[in-house]
């Protein structure tokens, strides 16, 4: 009786395809299930990029109106941070690749990062990975699977905003190439989550590994375009590759090459990574817990949950505080060199001390919606605790609902004015020390006033997770709202009333003459409504509902 020995030439195949068994049914399975969740990220990006063209004619009709445009532009640096350079604000493609090229790549790759985390770790950590294992399939088959949600999920935004932009009236090139940035940049960004899944010891940390990277790389990038670096500081950093792209200015396509071989290679990474850990752990392994519990109090407890993160965003903001201080102390440098800014500066307009309070003023209001954010995420980590079934049993016990709801308020105001602090005072620190014409004091009183907005913000997050929490995506409309009317608001030339609706428009300029402190009272009145609404709908609602 012969034995059958297989080939060694096809041991690897073997070996491979046994790793990937089962992608195609559970691919199918997560796209029926959460391909929903992408939607939201391509509906806004596309309403981003086409209303921009939209727009645009309406909003500015003549020469006049769109050079005014570029000298409001080059007069505020700050904003070149965020959407990068502007190469040609004379045409609705050229304005539309300017507003919409940095912040679109943005939220494809925050569509990315979070569809790759919940394929693998947030699956893992909830127990359906160890169900799914049981099954015919492969160890592979969910990082591939993830990457594959975030590759179809990218690609969809990108087809979609390019096409309807296009449709809208802008111009077919620029616009499927503008789409196009906004894939390469999500399919980058979800290699990224599919490296940062195989380190995190938990969803949560490989999620905030990677919108890390991101938001890293987002600022830096801004930041050389702003300070005008030498050009490989573009080319080292895979988002100047996209503003390279140039659309409606060149319309060079040659870049997103660069996106998909990186791409490539951080995906084989992963892999990698992934073969060398242990189901259900990361390759930074948690610490274990004391034997016996110390954590005693609500208090306690909202602190413990949320240490993590809160070291991680005073990092970031030590590092922001560093960057927006040296940017600020620049921006003489910086203004002096564009010839629009001269001719304002010469004709009386303005003065120096004015537009560098106004660029701190902007700056410091940036600051305060970031800082935000971290209060938002420790609202919605209530709501992942209570769908988890860990807030029942204190609930059970002898700890009042109020008393639970109130520390985690405390923590998601609280960190987020320390962070607003800490930026804010190096940023003081550094702009005092140049020949600004502005003190200390003056910067850093702008720190203070900014936080009553970010409470504002924070408190539309506490109305919702108490309130409404099956629509706990809607704690992020403060946010939101916030950002677009602040930051891009005052581009559209909307008016007062609209522009009032974001908190920040409220706070006034601490180095003014006569400032008006009444509208720091009227968003005060609206955080305190939005806290009664949370709180009384969180102690009448049923938990995990």
């Amino acid at each position: 009786m012969s034995t059958a020995t297989a080939h060694p030439s096809h041991a690897a195949p073997a070996a491979r395809s046994s790793t990937m068994t089962g992608t195609r049914p559970l691919l199918r399975a997560s796209l029926k299930h959460d391909g929903r969740l992408l939607l939201p990220w391509v509906v806004i990006a596309t309403a981003l990029s086409a209303s921009s063209v939209i727009f645009y004619p309406i909003v500015f009709p003549d020469q006049q109106s769109r050079a005014t445009l570029s000298a409001a532009i080059s007069a505020n640096p700050a904003l070149g941070l965020i959407f990068g350079p502007a190469y040609d604000l004379s045409t609705a493609d050229g304005f539309n690749a300017w507003r919409s090229l940095a912040l679109g790549g943005f939220l494809a790759a925050l569509g990315a990062i979070f569809a790759v985390t919940r394929a693998t770790r947030a699956q893992e950590d909830s127990g359906q990975a160890e169900l799914l294992a049981s099954g015919v399939l492969g160890r592979g088959s969910r990082l591939l699977t993830g990457v594959a949600m975030s590759i179809i999920g990218s690609l969809l935004l990108g087809v979609v905003a390019g096409v309807v932009t296009a449709l809208c009236g802008g111009d077919w090139n620029a616009s499927m190439l503008l789409g196009a940035t906004f894939t390469a940049t999500g399919w980058m960004f979800g290699a990224v989550a599919a490296i940062t899944a195989q380190i995190g010891s938990d969803s949560r940390t490989s999620n905030s590994m990677a919108v890390a990277v991101l938001g890293t790389l987002f600022l830096l990038c801004g930041f050389c375009y702003s300070i005008e670096a030498p050009s490989w500081t573009i080319w080292i950093n895979p988002l100047g590759w996209m503003h390279e792209t140039r659309p409606a200015a060149g319309n060079n396509w040659a870049p997103l090459l660069l996106a998909v071989v990186l791409t490539i290679a951080l995906v084989a990474v992963a892999f990698a990574l992934q073969a060398r850990r242990d189901f259900g752990q990361g390759t930074i392994a948690p610490k274990p817990g004391p034997a016996r519990g110390t954590t005693l109090g609500t208090w306690r407890l909202a602190l413990r949950i949320n240490k993590g993160p809160f070291f991680t965003w005073v990092i970031a903001f030590i590092a922001l505080g560093f960057v927006f201080g040296y940017f600020t102390t620049s921006i003489s440098d910086i203004l002096g060199s564009d010839p629009t800014v001269q001719q304002i500066l010469a004709s009386g307009a303005t003065t120096p001390a004015e537009l560098a309070g106004a660029f701190a003023t902007t700056i410091l209001s940036m600051v305060g919606i970031i800082a935000a954010i971290s209060g938002v995420q420790v609202m919605l980590k209530v709501r992942a605790e209570e769908m988890e079934d860990r807030v029942e049993p204190l609930m059970a016990g002898s700890v009042a609902r109020a008393r639970y709801y109130g520390s985690n308020v405390l923590v998601a105001l609280i960190s987020p004015t320390i962070f607003i602090l800490i930026a804010g005072t190096l940023i003081a620190l550094l702009a005092s020390g140049a020949d600004l014409g502005v003190s200390f004091s003056d910067v850093f009183l702008q720190a203070v006033v900014t936080v009553p907005a970010m409470w504002t913000v924070v408190a539309v997050s506490v109305a919702v997770v108490g309130a409404r929490p099956k629509v706990s995506i809607a704690a992020w409309l403060g946010v939101l709202a916030s950002f677009v009317l602040t930051i891009l608001g005052p581009t559209f030339g909307l008016d007062d009333w609209v522009l009032g609706i974001s908190p920040f428009w409220h706070v006034p300029n601490a180095s003014a003459a006569n400032p008006d402190w009444s509208g720091l009272g009227w968003i005060s009145l609206f955080t305190l409504g939005f806290l009664l609404v949370g709180f009384a709908g969180f102690r009448r609602r049923d938990l995990a509902r």
